[in-house]
């Protein structure tokens, strides 16, 4: 198959051309390729497959049909490969709930299903990682931890495997108290706040580990301007430590909240605007190194309540690639090619895998976008909800599979 007449764009630029694929890899990368079957790209974009290692299930359900489900909608959001948090249920912290996921892998129509394990059981004991890490999961995943002998035992897994922790800074005691980020707006709907606190610390602390211990931590879905600011010099110092932002951070402040819209109610918190305006300056500088479409839906039950009961979460990973065009690269923010090497490059080699390249010998996973089109987000409980984005994913080659939109 031949896929011609498209821009070609990963992290390297942006040039035009076709590609060959033959039994799943590229074969040949040039100008008028003949020979085959010939499918026209022209005025489209042709992208390595988005990688987003922070998914979640609806209702946090492991189950045969979320996971159907799941892998449809994140190819038709452009993502070929995901990768889930291990906080579902059940928890993904054995060898029997790994191997279910595993058989759910490579579903036919959908994306590529890869898994974390978490750093803990659900009795609070440490799970075996080593085992978990050899039998194909990607990285740990835990939230905040204090009790640092554990992170200690923790450290020296990673260490041992060359594998991430990907840690969600939060203290418990501070943003159970509260369900959306502490300011004026949570002031005027009359919520409890959540303080900035409840990230900043445990980002500070996590940093001397990883410079203690020399592993890698991925500080998942980052909102504190602090946060990054810290990252960012540690990493200057050479420790190794990477920041990733989920993209409705970017794109939407806590007005959102406003009218009790529990769509707008997601973890963490969407922060004030001020604080939004400085995660925009971080990503033009380079101190975000990863986005995320943080997808976590929730069933109606669990929306369409109060705002201080409804679960947190949204639905935005089918609509993940025009939500950045539209409203990241179209808005002149960043390129494209800035936008494939923070969402397919940079999650690729955070977990080791071959991803965010279009080049010949390498295997095939692509989407072809066409910006002149656009992509409709229906009412499901989207922080984007009957909004009219700009371009839409029009086909999907994963793992040789070709999937139209």
């Amino acid at each position: 198959m031949i896929i011609s007449g498209a821009i070609i764009c990963d992290a390297a630029g942006e040039r035009p051309g076709d590609i060959r694929i033959e039994e799943g890899v590229i074969t040949e990368i040039g100008n008028n390729l003949s020979g085959g079957e010939i499918v026209s790209a022209q005025g489209c974009y042709l992208l390595p497959g988005l990688v987003d290692t922070d998914v979640r299930l609806k209702d946090a359900q492991l189950n045969r049909t979320n996971l159907e489900k799941l892998s449809r909608y994140a190819l038709e959001g452009g993502v070929t490969t995901l990768v889930l948090a291990s906080d579902c249920a059940p928890r993904i912290d054995n060898e029997i709930t790994l191997e279910f996921v595993q058989q759910h892998r490579h579903l036919s129509g959908g994306s590529t299903i890869e898994s974390t394990v978490s750093a803990l059981m659900d009795s609070g004991a440490l799970s075996n990682i080593a085992i978990m890490l050899k039998k194909g999961s990607l990285a740990v995943h835990t939230s905040t931890l204090d009790d640092y002998n554990l992170i200690s035992r923790i450290a020296q897994y990673l260490k041992m495997a060359d594998k991430p922790l990907f840690y969600k800074a939060e203290d418990k005691s501070l943003f159970e108290s509260g369900v959306m980020a502490d300011g004026s707006v949570a002031g005027y709907l009359g919520l409890p706040g959540i303080s900035e606190m409840s990230e900043v610390v445990h980002v500070a602390s996590m940093i001397e580990i990883a410079r203690h211990f020399g592993i890698r931590i991925v500080f998942k879905s980052v909102t504190e301007p602090r946060s990054i600011a810290m990252i960012a010099a540690a990493r200057n110092e050479g420790v190794r430590v990477e920041a990733e932002v989920a993209i409705h951070h970017l794109l939407k402040n806590d007005a959102a909240c406003m009218g009790f819209d529990t769509d707008a109610k997601i973890n963490p918190p969407l922060l004030g605007e001020r604080k939004r305006l400085a995660l925009i300056e971080a990503l033009r500088r380079g101190d975000i190194h990863a986005l995320s479409a943080l997808h976590q839906p929730n069933s109606d039950v669990h929306k369409d309540i109060t705002f201080y009961d409804a679960a947190f979460g949204t639905t935005a990973i089918a609509e993940y690639l025009p939500l950045a065009y539209s409203y990241l690269v179209d808005t002149g923010i960043i390129g494209m090619d800035r936008l494939m090497e923070l969402t397919s490059c940079a999650p690729a080699r955070q977990v080791g895998i071959e991803a965010g390249e279009i080049a010949i010998g390498r295997k095939i996973d692509v989407i072809v976008f066409d910006p002149s089109q656009t992509t409709e987000v229906p009412h499901h409980h989207s922080l984007y909800k009957n909004e009219t984005l700009k371009g839409k994913v029009t086909m999907a080659v994963c793992r040789g599979e070709v999937t139209r939109f």
